[in-house]
């Protein structure tokens, strides 16, 4: 029983320990042409999230995702997006064909970024206090802008 416990319990998610109160790796990274670091979204609330332009339900939550970073932004929250695409000429095309909003990346090492943070599987999003500690792991394609979730937001922003 004991065992049933503990595997139910909301730090130990799909086979893992939880990652939540950890310091979240910094990377370098490139936004619009300038380099950059994750650390330098510090003071912010980012909405860490990896996807790929082939994933199917990547592509799918984009939208709502552009819908979040803009609900957010004003408070002090912003979706970075980290592309583990193999080819970056597929990234970039995909880019002039489908509007992102929000600061998109890809990994020129394909996933090390996405291996480092344990991910195994896209999409998957990393919610990151304004103290750079990961709050929450996100596993899957979200409905970002759906009421709930944009009411989980709004709480989160006002408390972190």
């Amino acid at each position: 029983m004991a065992i049933l416990v503990y595997f139910g319990l909301p730090s130990y998610r799909l086979g893992e320990p939880s990652i939540a109160g950890k310091k979240a790796q910094d990377f370098a990274l490139t936004i619009n042409g300038k380099p950059s670091h994750l650390s330098n979204f510090k003071g912010k609330f980012v909405v860490l999230n990896f996807w790929a332009s082939y994933c199917g339900t990547c592509v799918e939550e984009i939208p709502s995702l552009n819908r979040l970073h803009q609900r957010i932004a004003s408070r002090g929250g912003v979706v970075l997006g980290v592309s583990i695409d193999e080819d970056p000429a597929a990234y970039h095309k995909f880019l002039a064909n489908h509007p992102v909003s929000f600061p998109t990346y890809c990994d020129p090492t394909n996933t090390r970024v996405a291996l480092s943070y344990g991910t195994s599987m896209i999409p998957e999003t990393y919610l990151i206090d304004r103290q750079g500690r990961i709050y929450r792991k996100i596993i899957g394609a979200q409905q970002w802008d759906s009421n709930d979730m944009l009411a989980y937001f709004d709480a989160t922003l006002a408390s972190h």
